[in-house]
C-alpha cells in the first residue's frame, strides 16, 4: 500500500470515528432532570451535549445552560420544557418538535412564573414558541423562533404574554407563526425584534404603559395592531411590506394616548388605520416625524376619529395619500401644529418666500373618490380615464366639487428630515443576488443554445405555397 493510501485510509477511519462519536444516541430528558434533582437552588447547569427526547418540566430555580450543542425534542407531544418556578433561566437551547394540537396549544417553552429568562435559544417545529401565563418581570432575548408548517389560520404565537407585566422582549427573530401578542400584560419593553411571514407582527389587547422601538415588521399581514390599549409609544419601527386582506403597518382600535413617531412606513396596504383613537373625549393622538410611503393608502381612518396631532409627516406616492372609511371627513383632527403641517407628493402650491411652507393649503377635493365611497362598485375605474372625466368636470364645475376630506393648513414643500431606523432586511440580500445570478446564468445559456443551435434552411415564399399542396 503506498504513503498515499494509508493517509487516506486513516482519515477514513479517523472520519468515521468522529462521526460516530458525534452523533451519539438521543437520551431522556431524564438524564437532564436527573441533573436538575441532584443541583442546589440557584447553581448553573451545563448541559453534555447531545439530543434529548420527551417533555421536561423545571420547578427549581436553576439556569440551564445548553451552549448551543443541544436540543430537546418534544417528539411531537405537547409542550417540550414547562416552568414552574421563577428565577429559572434557559440558555443555548434547540427546542423543536411540539404538539400540535389546537385545545391543548402546546408551545416550546411554557412559564406559570416568573421572572425567568429565555435567551439564545433557537425554537423549530413549535406550534406556540414562548408563552408566559404569567411570568412578570421576564427576559426573552436573543431567540430564534419557526412555527409549524401550517396555514395561517392554524398556527400558534410565536410569543404570548398573559397578566405578565414589566418584561423584555429583546432582539428576537420570529418567522411563520400567528402573533406575536400581549394580553393584559403593562409596561413591557418590546425592542429590536424582527417578525416576517406572520399573522400580527406584534398585537396588543388591553395592554398599557409600552414602549416599541427599533423592531422590523416585514412581510406579515399586519405589522402591529393595537385593541383597547393606552399609552403606547411606537419609535423608530421599520413597518414594511405588510399587505395581508387587513395589510396595515399599524393599526389604532379605541385606543387612548398613542404616539407614532419617527416610523418608516412603507409598501404596506394601509400605511396607519386608526378606528376610533383616540377613544376617550379627552385623550389625543400623536402622528409625527413618520416617513409614510408607497402604500397603497397612507392613512385609513374612520370618520369618527379625532383630537389625533398628524404633522411633520412625509406623505410620499401613496396611491391614496389620506381617506376615510365610508364616508365623512376629518376635520376633527389636526394635520398641522405649531405652522408645521406636512409633506404631500401630491401637493400643487408653491412657496415664493422659501421658507419651505406652501402658500395656500392641501385640501385635496376629488368627485370621483366621493362617489367610489358611496359606490365601492367604482373601483374598477380607478386611475381610469373615467375617473379623470370625472374629476375634471368638478374642476370646470365647482358647484359639483366635494367638500375636502381634510385640510393641512401649513404644508411643507420639501421633504422633512426623518431620523429613521433603517431596516437591515436580514436575509433579503442573498435572495436578490441569487436571482440576479440566476437570471445572468439564464440569459448567458440560452444565449449560447442559440448561437449554437442547427440553422435552419430558408424557404421562399413558392416553396412553402407548393409543399402545402403535397
Amino acid at each position: 500500500m503506498s504513503v498515499i493510501q494509508t493517509i487516506a485510509a486513516l482519515c477514513v477511519l479517523f472520519a468515521a470515528a468522529f462521526g460516530a462519536q458525534a452523533q451519539q444516541s438521543p437520551q431522556s430528558v431524564d438524564e437532564i432532570s436527573r441533573l436538575i434533582e441532584l443541583a442546589d437552588p440557584g447553581s448553573t447547569i451545563v448541559l453534555p451535549a447531545g439530543v434529548y427526547e420527551g417533555n421536561l418540566r423545571i420547578d427549581k430555580s436553576v439556569v440551564l445552560d445548553g451552549q448551543g450543542v443541544v436540543t430537546i425534542d418534544g417528539l411531537g407531544k405537547g409542550t417540550v420544557i414547562e416552568l414552574g418556578a421563577g428565577d429559572i433561566t434557559l440558555r443555548g437551547l434547540t427546542i423543536r418538535g411540539s404538539g400540535s394540537t389546537v385545545d391543548q396549544e402546546p408551545a416550546g417553552v411554557r412559564a406559570f412564573a416568573g421572572p425567568v429568562i429565555i435567551e439564545h435559544n433557537r425554537f423549530e417545529d413549535v406550534y406556540f414558541g414562548i408563552d408566559l401565563r404569567p411570568a412578570p418581570e421576564s427576559i426573552i432575548r436573543n431567540n430564534t423562533i419557526v412555527g409549524k408548517a401550517l396555514g395561517p389560520g392554524r398556527r400558534g404565537d410565536g410569543v404570548r404574554l398573559w397578566w405578565s407585566d414589566d418584561c423584555i422582549i429583546v432582539d428576537n427573530v420570529i418567522d411563520g407563526v400567528r402573533d406575536m401578542v400581549f394580553w393584559y400584560s403593562e409596561n413591557l419593553t418590546i425592542t429590536r425584534n424582527h417578525v416576517r411571514n406572520s399573522r400580527y407582527g406584534l398585537h396588543f389587547m388591553y395592554s398599557h404603559g409600552t414602549t416599541l422601538k427599533n423592531n422590523e415588521l416585514t412581510a406579515n399581514s399586519v405589522g402591529v395592531y393595537l385593541m383597547y390599549s393606552n399609552e403606547i409609544h411606537l419609535i423608530h419601527n421599520s413597518i414594511v411590506n405588510n399587505r395581508g386582506t387587513s395589510g396595515y403597518g399599524v393599526g389604532l382600535k379605541d385606543c387612548d394616548a398613542i404616539t407614532v413617531e419617527n416610523n418608516a412606513l412603507l409598501a404596506n396596504r394601509v400605511g396607519i388605520y386608526i378606528d376610533n383613537s383616540p377613544s376617550s373625549v379627552d385623550s389625543y393622538g400623536l402622528i409625527i416625524d413618520n416617513k409614510i410611503a408607497f402604500n397603497e393608502i397612507g392613512l385609513l381612518a374612520t370618520p369618527i376619529t379625532h383630537d389625533n396631532v398628524i404633522s411633520h409627516n412625509a406623505f410620499v406616492e401613496n396611491e391614496e395619500q389620506v381617506t376615510v372609511h365610508g364616508r365623512g371627513q376629518l376635520m376633527l383632527n389636526e394635520f398641522s401644529a405649531d405652522g408645521v403641517g406636512n409633506f404631500w407628493s401630491n401637493y400643487s402650491g408653491f412657496d415664493q418666500d422659501g421658507d419651505g411652507i406652501g402658500d395656500f393649503p392641501h385640501a385635496p377635493r376629488s368627485l370621483f373618490r366621493s362617489l367610489l365611497a358611496r359606490e365601492p362598485n367604482l373601483q374598477i375605474f380607478l386611475h381610469s380615464p373615467a375617473q379623470q372625466a370625472v374629476d375634471l368636470t368638478a374642476r370646470a364645475f365647482p358647484d359639483l366639487s366635494p367638500e375636502p376630506i381634510f385640510v393641512d393648513a401649513s404644508p411643507l414643500t420639501r421633504p422633512p428630515e426623518l431620523d429613521l431606523f433603517v431596516s437591515s432586511q436580514r436575509g433579503s440580500r442573498v435572495p436578490m443576488i441569487g436571482f440576479a445570478v440566476g437570471l445572468l446564468l439564464v440569459s448567458g445559456v440560452g444565449g449560447w443554445v442559440i448561437a449554437h443551435q442547427p440553422r435552419l434552411p430558408v424557404v421562399s415564399d413558392s416553396d412553402l405555397s407548393q409543399r402545402a399542396f403535397v
